[in-house]
Order: structure tokens, then C-alpha cells, then sequence
């Protein structure tokens, strides 16, 4: 049986209704390269890669899937592939080189030329206007600490909605701004390399003000695509029934889901348990209006979804999801492991029931403030070799895809537990191997195999597998 005739094929198919949304995701700094061409400027990412030990095996983002110049090579294969949507990100330092100041015309022109192609071969566009390349010259005058950087993302993002608001379907503000707080400034494994634990928060309320700030500039310019915003969402759950894990649970839960979703859809922060408050004091540093602006209406809202969380109270193994931290000893929790599932070449437990049940707390939390719903990322990296001949075979991968969206589909189907969700879609993580920020290229989450020597790109089986399910789906109402 090919995976063109499978049943996860003709099932699945069966139950994507029309106008559903199946797309795949990538974000500039990890597929572009091209790092100093036509005037492009640094990022703080670009900073931290060049640092000794920041990234696994001193790996380079300097070419990275040499995406720039290979950008009609990458949407034939989207086209082939027969996708609704390509969620893809601008790059800021493209477009700004320096944060502020001048806008760079030939930036502005490659993702000009890149919508163009895009509609050309029927996909629509999605555009993430930041992806975690904050302009370096930002970034030393303190980034997201300083809410300075909100009102400079603001000014390059009136100027991608004047240059693509005519042409672009879909706009995400922001994408996992508590992965940008978390690993970049409070844990310090991703750019820029921070290490302020709790004293990190707010770079999450000046990326949430960006956000707002950023609504605000499409509404004014007049877009004709919907707007949006993207936020990894993780289930946490409790190790015990003990008031101590209980109680870390509960302020994790905020970390990693509540203050981003909560400021966004209700225009407010959530009360910390009492012991805690302490932890989220730097999150009172507020002006009026913020939360205002903050929570202004949105067309939809994207979740990524990977993994579940599982916490314990007390000090406890180092591992994060996305490596080892140190600082992690200096917090009171730890995470624990899912020893039931599987594991992904990350080691994040395959657990699609969750996702399922991330659906469900939403629409518990946010009730009629939830708006319609993407899935705007989700996919798994596992072992895979450097170089092939032909398809790889990574039904690992294509099991992880069918069952993930198979419990989304479920899920918010008729008689599921989130049947009142409105799910409008399905981004797959990611089209390309590719640089997977701190594990650069340790990492391969794409359909496409990409010989990072040669550059050759080659499907993967679950490539040849979301191909069949496009094809096989009904489009008709």
C-alpha cells in the first residue's frame, strides 16, 4: 500500500470540509540565507549564532536552504504539492535594516516578487510580520525590554501594509512571542541570549504591545487580508495531586499560555497564585491604554502546537524542549517526562490528544472572545540523514501528521469535545529541512529533504502523502 491509497489518505480526506485551510509554514531567517544581500541587515539571531557553543555543531544560518535564490525552485514544489496557503515571514532587517530609518527597497522588492509567484501558482499567502529576527541595532539598545522596539515594529509594519496589504490574505502579527521571552531573554538559549528568569516578562508585554501596535497599523492602512496572531500553546498538566505541583502547574500554565492569550482576546493579565506574585511583578509596569490596544478584535487566532507540559515542584534535570538550560536549577519546577509516548528527534512526547484538548481549553477560557482558529504550525523532526538518493521514508512523520490533524478534525467535528471551536485550518511545520535556530541543522522537520552541501532538495513519502490528501479531498461546497 503507497501512501497515496492509504486509509489515513481516504479518512481523512473524507472529513476536511470545503474552504478548509491545509498549508505549510516556514519563517525567513531559517530557510532564506542570503544574510548580507541587497542590503539586508543583522539580527540579533544573527549575533547569537556566531557565538562559540550557541549553536549544536557551530552550524551557520548564513546560507541555510538558500531560500532567496531559490525561492521559484521552493513554490514549484508547494504547487506540486497542491497547498491552499505558504505561511511565510518577512524578514524585519530585510525590509529595515537597522529597526528604524529607511526602508530598503530591494528587500521590499524580493517578498514582492515572492507574493507574486505565490498567487501566480494559486497559493494564498500568509505573512508573519515578526518571526524572531529583531534588527541587531534593536537588540543592543535592549530589545524587547524596551518598549522602544514596539513602536519601531509598528513603523516597519505600516510599511509592509502599504507594499502587500493589496495582495496579502492572511496577516500574523507575531509569531510565539512566549518562545522569544522564555528561551531568548528569560532562559537564554535562543537569541539574544538573556538570562533574566522572571525578570524577562516585559519583553512578553512589549511583544504583545508590538502586536496591538501592529493591528493597529494593517487596520489603518487598510489591508484586505484578515489578521491574526500565532502563539505556541502548550497543556499543562500537573506530576501529582500535591499543592506544590498544583501550584507550579498553575504559574506555568500563565508562563507559557495565559498572560499572551488572556491580554490578547479578554484585555487583561491573569491573577498569579499568591505565593507567585512576586514572580510577575515586572508585568505591572503598564500604561494605560495598553491592554486596550493590546486586545483589539482579531479575524483569527493561530495556535502551534508541539507537546504537552508536565510539571513537579522543586529543582530537578535541566532539559528543556529545546535543549539543556542551566538557569533551569534556579527555578522551583521542573519538567517532567511523558514516559508513555513516543518521542520525536527533539524528544517531545507524540501526543495528539492534546492538541484535541488545547482546543477545548480555549474555547473554555475565551468562550465567544475566541475567534476562528488555525493550527499555524505543527509538525516533528526526527533522525534523518544528511544526504539521499531518492524519497525518505518518514512514516514516522506522515503517522504524526494524520493522527494530529485526525484529533483537531475530531475534535471540532460534530459531537467532539471542541465542536464549538471553529477550526479553520492546518499549517504544516515545515515545507523544508532547515535551520532549526539553536539545533541548527541537527534538526529536520520538513516533507523536503535538503542537502545542506548541495543544496538538492528532495521529498520526503510524507510529502507524496499531503499531496495525495489535497488531491484526494472534495473542494466542492
Amino acid at each position: 500500500m503507497t501512501v497515496q491509497d492509504s486509509g489515513s489518505v481516504e479518512d481523512l480526506a473524507a472529513r476536511l470540509r470545503p474552504g478548509f485551510t491545509l498549508g505549510v509554514a516556514a519563517a525567513a531567517f531559517q530557510i532564506e540565507g542570503s544574510l548580507t544581500a541587497d542590503g539586508r541587515g543583522p539580527s540579533g539571531w544573527d549575533a547569537f549564532a556566531e557565538k562559540p557553543g550557541a549553536i549544536v555543531d557551530g552550524d551557520s544560518p548564513t546560507v541555510a536552504c538558500d531560500h532567496y535564490n531559490r525561492s521559484d525552485e521552493d513554490i514549484a514544489l508547494m504547487q506540486e504539492l497542491g497547498v491552499d496557503s505558504y505561511r511565510f515571514s518577512l524578514s524585519w532587517p530585510r525590509i529595515q535594516p537597522g529597526g528604524k530609518g529607511s526602508i530598503n527597497q530591494r528587500g521590499l522588492d524580493f517578498y514582492d516578487r515572492l507574493i507574486d509567484k505565490l498567487l501566480a501558482a494559486g497559493i494564498s499567502p500568509m505573512a508573519t510580520l515578526f518571526h524572531w529576527d529583531t534588527p541587531l541595532e534593536l537588540e543592543h539598545a535592549g530589545g524587547w525590554m524596551n518598549r522602544d522596539t514596539a513602536e519601531r515594529f509598528a513603523v516597519y509594519c505600516a510599511a509592509a501594509a502599504d507594499r502587500f496589504g493589496d495582495r496579502v490574505d492572511h496577516w500574523v502579527t507575531m509569531n510565539e512571542p512566549v518562545s522569544v521571552t522564555v528561551q531568548g531573554y528569560s532562559l537564554g538559549v535562543h537569541a539574544p541570549g538573556r538570562q533574566l528568569l522572571f525578570d524577562s516578562l516585559p519583553a512578553a508585554h512589549h511583544q504583545l504591545l508590538g502586536h496591538g501596535m501592529a493591528v493597529r497599523a494593517l487596520r489603518n492602512a487598510g489591508v484586505k487580508g484578515q489578521i491574526g496572531v500565532s502563539n505556541m500553546h502548550c497543556p499543562v498538566e500537573s506530576a501529582s495531586n500535591s499543592l506544590g505541583d498544583r501550584l507550579m502547574t498553575q504559574a506555568l500554565d500563565l508562563i507559557l499560555n495565559r498572560i499572551y492569550a488572556d491580554a490578547i482576546l479578554l484585555g487583561q493579565y491573569p491573577k498569579p497564585p499568591w505565593p507567585m506574585k512576586p514572580w510577575f511583578r515586572s508585568l505591572g509596569t503598564i500604561h494605560d491604554g495598553d491592554l486596550e490596544l493590546i486586545s483589539q478584535p482579531l479575524d483569527f487566532y493561530g495556535l502551534n502546537y508541539y507537546y504537552p507540559v508536565k510539571v513537579a515542584a522543586g529543582p530537578g534535570p535541566a532539559e528543556i524542549p529545546t535543549g539543556k538550560s542551566p538557569e533551569m536549577s534556579e527555578v522551583p519546577f521542573h519538567l517532567a517526562a511523558y514516559q508513555e509516548y513516543e518521542t520525536t528527534g527533539f524528544g517531545w512526547p507524540v501526543a495528539p490528544e492534546y492538541l484535541a484538548l488545547l482546543l477545548r481549553q480555549m474555547k473554555d477560557r475565551y468562550g465567544d472572545a475566541l475567534p476562528p482558529v488555525y493550527i499555524t504550525e505543527g509538525g516533528a523532526s526526527f533522525p534523518e540523514p544528511p544526504h539521499v538518493d531518492g524519497p525518505l521514508q518518514d512514516t514516522n512523520r506522515i503517522s504524526y501528521l494524520a493522527e494530529h490533524l485526525g484529533h483537531a478534525l475530531t475534535a471540532t467535528g460534530p459531537g467532539g469535545i471542541a465542536e464549538d471551536v471553529d477550526l479553520r485550518g492546518y499549517y504544516v511545520w515545515t515545507l523544508l529541512d532547515n535551520f532549526e535556530w539553536a539545533a541548527g541543522y541537527s534538526q529536520r522537520f520538513g516533507l523536503v529533504h535538503v542537502d545542506f552541501h548541495t543544496q538538492e532538495r528532495t521529498p520526503k513519502e510524507s510529502y507524496y502523502w499531503l499531496r495525495a490528501l489535497e488531491r484526494a479531498r472534495s473542494h466542492e461546497p
